[in-house]
């Protein structure tokens, strides 16, 4: 089987499972539809300067900040050097970032990622130092310290080098301790907003309806599109919290905007399942052209005045495969009469992708068209 046709047998497998499933409504659990208010995590940031590189750190010469923060940790720790004149190539400065989860308690861990910022060639096998990460409103809520976990190679050489992933930048898991707590008393809250990751009135209502239905009584309100505002008062659980834990598993059909995207770079095609196209015929060939360079070489009589003379001689051919001079493309009243008319055409996904840019421009095409 050729690498085409194992693709069409896979492309063809994967539209059957999502035919049949698509017979069967696709319910999704409420708290993957909406983010709730207030139950959010918080940016964190921080500098520091990570040591023990194998010399692929700063030049400091470059970097003059990073001599600066090391002769702080340094003093810190009770060592003077004033006056010093040290260029080790074995630290470098870093980013740290992060983010404090919701409800996240002193003494908790989080992941963090750390990113070069000056010339060091690479951050593998490195010792990140402890280092305070603040937030928006400048209080430190984390610190953060451990070795770091790089996602690329550097090899480099007198005349060459080799460069695999980003080197530059790492991750240290549970890399960071929480210090300080963020001060938000969810058990004191009588309304909490549902905010849809994607609005849609449709899906809104539902969601109303679902938790009204769960719950026994008229406890949700939808406001828009994208918000749906739940009275905390009226539940009949216990707190707050156990009023969330049993409306967040309740199941849920949200409903999608028909949209085509498009990736050029790879010619990859993702097409939602209420995609219309109407009757429309369309004409597609596929040219090849061929340049061809025959340079001819003249050259004078023996023992005579003349010169080599090269005469560029160039033969230009054009191929057009023979076909149809235009395919119907019928209209389509589901994905798989849209996906067997483009088919039919017998073209690459990259043709594809400009047919569909065609159709849209044409009017024939009833969806959002989103190119990457």
């Amino acid at each position: 089987m050729t690498v085409r046709a194992r693709f069409r047998w896979v492309f063809a497998l994967i539209l059957a499972l999502g035919f049949a499933s698509s017979a069967v409504a696709q319910s999704v659990r409420i708290k993957d539809l909406v983010e709730f208010d207030g139950v959010r995590g918080n940016d964190l940031v921080g500098y520091g300067l990570v040591v023990g590189l194998d010399g692929t750190g700063d030049g400091l010469r470059n970097a003059p900040y990073t001599e600066e923060i090391m002769t702080n940790i340094l003093e810190r720790l009770g060592v003077n050097v004033d006056g010093e004149q040290f260029r080790p190539r074995n630290v470098a400065s870093v980013i740290v970032t992060a983010t404090l989860p919701p409800f996240a308690r002193a003494g908790g861990r989080i992941d963090i990622t750390v990113s070069a910022i000056g010339d060091a060639d690479s951050l593998l096998g490195g010792t990140l130092v402890m280092t305070p990460l603040t937030a928006a409103d400048g209080d430190v809520y984390a610190v953060a310290q451990g070795t770091i976990i790089a996602a690329g190679v550097a090899v480099r050489g007198e005349a060459a080098e080799l460069v695999q992933g980003v080197p530059t930048a790492g991750v240290i898991p549970s890399g960071a301790r929480v210090e300080r707590e963020v001060d938000f008393d969810f058990s004191q809250l009588t309304q909490i907003r549902l905010a849809l990751r994607e609005p849609d009135f449709t899906t809104a209502a539902r969601v109303e309806r679902a938790i009204n239905d769960a719950l026994g009584g008229s406890h949700a309100r939808m406001l828009d599109a994208g918000t749906v505002l739940l009275d905390l008062d009226s539940g009949k659980a216990h707190s707050p919290a156990h009023l969330i834990s049993n409306i967040e598993n309740i199941a849920v059909e949200p409903e999608h905007r028909a949209r085509v995207v498009v990736d050029q770079a790879s010619g990859t095609i993702v097409m939602g399942r209420d995609v219309r196209i109407s009757e429309v015929a369309v004409s597609q060939n596929n040219l090849t052209l061929r340049v061809q360079e025959a340079p001819l070489v003249s050259q004078p009589n023996p023992f005579s005045d003349g010169q080599t003379v090269i005469v560029p001689r160039t033969a230009v051919g054009l191929d057009e495969e023979p076909g149809p001079a235009l395919a119907l493309v019928e209209g389509g009243t589901s994905l798989s009469d849209v996906i067997a008319g483009l088919n039919a055409l017998g073209v690459s996904a990259r043709d594809m992708i400009d047919i569909l840019k065609s159709i849209k421009a044409a009017g024939a095409l009833h969806a959002e068209f989103v190119v990457r």
